[in-house]
């Protein structure tokens, strides 16, 4: 039975109970789809699930009306509620959470909203029309003009879904839909097969960092190479001797094989040097926790490059790993950080 009891969040707290603990399991980065929707005639349904926060152009308008960075329907919905079905851009997830921002649409946001999922083969099962796989992740709520709402499950649903619904009554405006939760990876049946331990689609999160000024380090696990450095991690300039740090959960724990640190489009502002710390922890560490064991020494980064270390690797064979740290020097952006090895 899906969880449906839920606690709202302040819209100050959204961040901290969130992004630390959990993967936003429909962020576009990630590959999370657009399937089917009710109506869009105003804004288009994939704004909702943007990365980025949204943004506002007064004045601008086009040939719908205002222009808007977010969901927008129709006025006057004859039927119960507005719909957008969404997949997952992992394998599938377990839900922890909800935020929806309307920032931006004020006399005309959504009154009230839910959250339904689904465990579905395909798209185009939940596409149908009278599918009834559908289950309530989150029962009705209201919400506010142009602000953030959240809402945390008293507990993390059981079941992992691969689709969600979000129903908006009667028709409104949406800008952002986060969905925040834990991904439920398909692991390779072999034990022996190298996969990306670190990435987000397996269950990859990163925990904490010492800066992110500029980028997140939840970019850092993303699939792809990103498309601008808007879309890494980025600390802010530092005078005299520094260092920078992310620390990353593995989804799974592992014997590290080879990582792969890459500053796509990071041109003028890559680390000088780049070095990797990992450990296995029975909770998440701290990044001064007694267990850190170095597998990479402070090797020189370059501009715009993706590097692969294998042979560097030291303390790596043999051991399980839960969690990696990545250490840059003095400060500056990375793209991707991935850890590659096999299950232990």
């Amino acid at each position: 039975m899906a969880a449906t009891s839920a606690h709202s969040i302040p819209a100050d707290q959204i961040d901290s109970t969130f992004k630390s603990n959990y993967t936003d399991l429909i962020s576009a980065p990630l590959g999370s789809k657009i399937v089917s929707f009710s109506d869009e005639w105003f804004a288009a349904a994939s704004n909702l699930i943007t990365k980025t926060a949204p943004i506002s152009r007064p004045g601008v308008f086009v040939h719908s009306g205002a222009w808007y960075d977010g969901w927008e329907t129709r006025r006057h919905n004859t039927e119960p509620a507005d719909w957008v079905v969404i997949r997952l851009g992992t394998a599938s997830g377990k839900v922890a959470g909800v935020e929806i921002d309307t920032a931006f649409f004020n006399g005309n946001h959504a009154p009230e909203i839910a959250v339904e999922g689904a465990f579905a083969e395909s798209d185009e099962e939940v596409a149908k029309p009278g599918y009834s796989g559908w289950e309530t992740v989150l029962s009705k709520q209201e919400c506010g003009p142009s602000q953030r709402h959240g809402w945390l499950l008293d507990q993390i649903t059981e079941k992992a879904y691969t689709h969600v619904r979000l129903l908006m009554y009667p028709d409104g405006g949406i800008a952002r839909f986060r969905l925040y939760g834990n991904a439920v990876p398909v692991f390779p049946a072999d034990t022996s097969a190298i996969f990306e331990l670190s990435a987000t689609v397996m269950g990859g999160v990163a925990t904490a960092c010492s800066d992110q000024h500029f980028g997140t380090k939840d970019n850092l696990l993303l699939p792809g190479r990103g498309k601008d450095m808007g879309d890494g991690w980025e600390t802010k300039r530092t005078r005299g001797e520094h260092v920078d740090w992310t620390i990353v959960r593995l989804g799974a724990a592992g014997e590290i094989d080879h990582v792969v640190i890459d500053t796509a489009h990071f041109r003028g502002n890559f680390p000088q040097k780049v070095q990797v710390f990992a450990g296995a922890f029975e909770t998440d560490p701290s990044h001064d926790e007694p267990g850190w064991t170095e597998v990479l020494s402070p090797q020189k980064s370059g501009p715009d490059v993706e590097i692969k270390y294998q042979s560097e690797l030291s303390n790596v064979q043999g051991k399980k790993y839960t969690h990696a740290k990545l250490v840059i020097l003095p400060d500056g952006g990375v793209k991707r950080f991935r850890v590659f090895g096999k299950r232990v």
